[in-house]
């Protein structure tokens, strides 16, 4: 169990939540999150937003009963958080670029403090959030889009290595764009699949891939994007 610091709302249906204590985690990893005792039984899989010393801080979008429940957690509850999980991003090679797509771009704020030059591009459908956050963790270029396709601003052949994050819409969208744009860039592909353990043993988050299946949560959430199959 750990503290609630604060549970912020950033955007319609989004939030920050802090909880204190010691935590580690490498970028793109996750933690499995469930408040309450008995309802939800599953905990959430959320992808770290931050981490310092003494606290973590997740960005989460409400879509079901257990995210509606974190929404009502105020400073002073408690929380039951297990984790990291996940193997996280790939070390980035040369000029990165970080696109993520609405909630996806949670990973890359954290991501950040381990590769600040990279240029991020983040996506929204309906409102921009938490932009002058990434403004400021940001050395490299910060680029927004509300309401438009984020991969149209991105060149894929200015960089040697791109990770994306978001709707599988959107991830197979980067899989085509690879193939077409001819880059030679290692592209990589954050899942955000269901899941119900975080270690593998539900087999709820299974990927198909190309010499047959992985799990989100073992064997990723990151993958070359080439080798994923889209369903």
């Amino acid at each position: 169990m750990a503290e609630v610091v604060a549970n912020q709302q950033v955007a319609q249906g989004v939030y920050k939540l802090t909880v204190a204590g010691h935590f580690l985690g490498k970028m793109g990893q996750f933690y499995m999150l469930r408040a309450g005792d008995r309802y939800p039984l599953l905990s959430r899989p959320i992808s770290i937003f931050d981490l310092t010393e003494d606290r973590i801080e997740f960005l989460y979008l409400v879509v079901g009963e257990g995210t509606k429940i974190f929404s009502g957690l105020k400073p002073g509850d408690t929380i039951h958080l297990d984790g990291p999980f996940g193997n996280g991003f790939f070390k980035p090679e040369g000029k990165t670029a970080f696109v993520g797509g609405g909630i996806g771009i949670a990973p890359f704020f954290y991501a950040l403090r381990e590769v600040p030059d990279a240029d991020v591009y983040l996506g929204f459908s309906r409102e921009a959030y938490m932009e002058e956050a990434f403004r400021k963790a940001a050395k490299g270029n910060v680029i927004v889009d509300v309401g438009g396709v984020i991969l149209d601003q991105v060149d894929f052949n200015a960089y040697d290595t791109i990770i994306a994050c978001g709707p599988h819409p959107m991830l197979h969208a980067v899989q085509r764009k690879q193939l077409s744009s001819g880059t030679r860039a290692k592209v990589y592909v954050s899942l955000e699949n269901r899941m119900a353990c975080g270690i593998g043993a539900c087999l709820v988050c299974s990927v198909k891939y190309r010499d047959g299946r992985k799990k989100a949560c073992a064997d990723g959430p990151v993958f070359p994007a080439e080798e994923v199959i889209f369903e």
